[in-house]
């Protein structure tokens, strides 16, 4: 794991939020490589690439995630603005905050 912001995304996963989720949300980065995180019953595993079934796409730029992360940006806003773009269960986007607190 090489990429700052998925490291610090590894370092503030909260696997309670995850227990019974069986998903896999990939990221699409326009301004590095992608990853995807598979998150099954409060563990969470990163790689980098793509996957070939996974239960969300996020294209974004890293910025734009560090953002929603921080919560400097709304996920909403940065979906309809479109720097945010996402396919799949749409739902699942919506956890990520959860699963991923803040400090």
């Amino acid at each position: 794991m090489a990429n700052p912001i998925i490291e610090k995304l590894h370092a503030r996963f909260d696997s309670a939020a995850a227990r019974g989720m069986d998903d896999v949300f990939q990221f699409l980065f326009d301004d590095t490589d992608d990853y995807y995180l598979v998150v099954k019953d409060g563990s969470l595993d990163v790689q980098q690439g793509e996957h070939d079934d996974p239960s969300v796409t996020l294209t974004l730029s890293t910025d734009t995630l560090k953002g929603i992360m921080s919560g400097e940006v709304n996920g909403m806003t940065a979906f309809m603005t479109g720097k945010l773009k996402a396919s799949g269960n749409l739902m699942l986007a919506t956890k990520l905050t959860s699963l991923f607190p803040s400090a």
